[in-house]
């Protein structure tokens, strides 16, 4: 996975987000995004090991459902709405700025709700044919940013559109404005939110140009414009240009992401006949690895390279890098481990088996300080309790342990939510909600950690949020 957020149609942690246009057209199942999010996260000052591993403990001790929140509207979020848009459907995203909760359902339809009143505060969607794919919070405005389409273009292109958070407060989404109005982003056109580097990448097919913007004020800063460019990848303060494949090799361009000045350009020999698995960019680290072969990992700098073993490093679906710790995540058939840049195994985590066999990365969430990951995972088979159900789990990123996880057995004992130890008697009753835990961690499709408040916000199939707080 690249760092950016590409709504492009694969975790939190990742710097960015890709939205990719759909290709095909006026049919419901292009509607569904299914954007591979990378979670990368800017740097933080880090902790002692051993007061971040009790801190997180602490920090989740008495967690407990407190609230819940429904996305569904049988009569729609406006008249004349499309049919399909009062369905009731799955999560697949949420996002948090402030005290504002938003809920993205597979339908299109996207609410917001507030953790000052538990209310609904408003629908995102401002008019009737309205579809949004995907949202970004730009923290360099507090604004949301809404990736839609829309029936009147039969669901085509995509439409950017910035809303100010104190807008969305006042129940007034239709305040906002349009982004990138002269962009025809068509399939496979797609736009690309980097909050790492605080750029926008878009990529118009009509023309094969891309064109970089800046985040803080959508100023246009430079495009790229080659027909052989097959890929982008982002990284900290660079660009990887992939090119067409050449005989044996594959051409590699990076540039510098605040100008486009071309920093490095050369080659990397690949096996003629063998599929490219992938090509990522980390720093002056170059991960490539080729159907049924080794990995290899190339230091641009000096041409180097490290061989790990296909064996030992399988094709994973999914990567986060982590740039506070030098390290990635791989994901592979539910298992989550963690690398170095030698192509070493740093961690396999003890207790984090996950729920979702196609590593949906919604349900993952990273740390901006990078030492936690928190994911719905399958519940311990041997607890009679958890059947049906999974568990949110809590681990450290560093050493594999479990911290602290959300399970269905622990309401039984008392009214937090976590295996606590604690003499707390208050029934889980206390909580404004009309699911019980057990239902609460039923088929979680979006997890979203709010670090500022200390929440937990999960969404399920049913179209209901659920807030897990101290």
């Amino acid at each position: 996975m690249d760092g950016g957020r590409r709504i492009g149609l694969n975790p939190r942690p990742c710097s960015g987000r890709r939205i990719v246009a759909s290709k095909k057209r006026g049919r419901l199942d292009g509607l569904v995004n299914s954007v591979k999010k990378v979670q990368r996260r800017e740097i933080c000052s880090k902790r002692h090991r051993a007061f971040s591993i009790t801190d997180a403990q602490e920090r989740f001790r008495h967690i407990r459902l407190q609230e819940e929140y429904d996305t569904h509207n049988p009569k729609g979020h406006c008249s004349m709405v499309l049919p399909f848009l009062r369905k009731r459907s799955k999560i697949i995203e949420i996002v948090a700025a402030q005290d504002i909760v938003f809920a993205l359902a597979q339908s299109g339809v996207c609410a917001a709700f507030s953790r000052e009143t538990n209310q609904r505060v408003c629908f995102l969607n401002v008019t009737a044919d309205e579809v949004i794919r995907s949202l970004f919070y730009n923290k360099n405005n507090d604004s949301l940013i809404t990736v839609s389409v829309y029936a009147s273009d039969n669901f085509s292109s995509l439409k950017c559109r910035s809303t100010r958070i104190e807008y969305i407060r006042r129940g007034q989404p239709d305040a906002g404005f349009a982004l990138f109005e002269s962009e025809s982003l068509k399939w496979p056109g797609f736009v690309e939110f980097d909050d790492v580097n605080g750029k926008v990448l878009t990529y118009s097919a009509q023309d094969s140009i891309y064109k970089v913007f800046d985040l803080k004020n959508y100023t246009m800063l430079y495009t790229v414009s080659d027909r052989n460019v097959q890929e982008i990848k982002i990284s900290p303060g660079i660009m990887l240009l992939i090119f067409t494949k050449v005989g044996g090799h594959v051409p590699l361009k990076i540039l510098s992401i605040e100008d486009g000045t071309v920093l490095k350009s050369f080659c990397h020999l690949l096996h003629r006949n063998k599929r490219v698995d992938f090509i990522e960019q980390f720093n002056e680290k170059l991960l490539v690895k080729q159907e049924n072969e080794n990995l290899q990992i190339l230091d641009v700098r000096n041409s180097e390279i490290t061989e790990v073993s296909k064996n030992e490093f399988m094709t994973p679906s999914a990567f986060i890098f982590l740039y506070e710790n030098q390290l990635f995540l791989t994901f592979r058939n539910r298992t989550v481990a963690v690398w170095n840049f030698r192509g070493e195994l740093v961690t396999s985590f003890e207790d984090h088996l996950l729920c979702h066999p196609d590593c949906n990365t919604n349900n993952i969430y990273i740390t901006s300080d990078q030492d936690l990951i928190i994911s719905y995972c399958k519940a311990d088979s041997a607890d009679p309790l958890s059947e049906g159900n999974g568990s949110i789990n809590i681990s450290n990123i560093l050493t594999g342990k479990c911290v602290a996880k959300i399970r269905a057995s622990s309401e039984k004992q008392c009214g937090c939510a976590v295996e606590c130890g604690c003499s707390c008697k208050q029934q889980s009753s206390i909580s404004r909600t009309r699911s019980t835990v057990a239902e609460a961690l039923e088929d979680i499709t979006a997890l979203f950690y709010d670090e500022e408040r200390g929440e937990i916000y999960t969404g399920n199939v049913h179209g209901l949020v659920h807030v897990w707080s101290n």
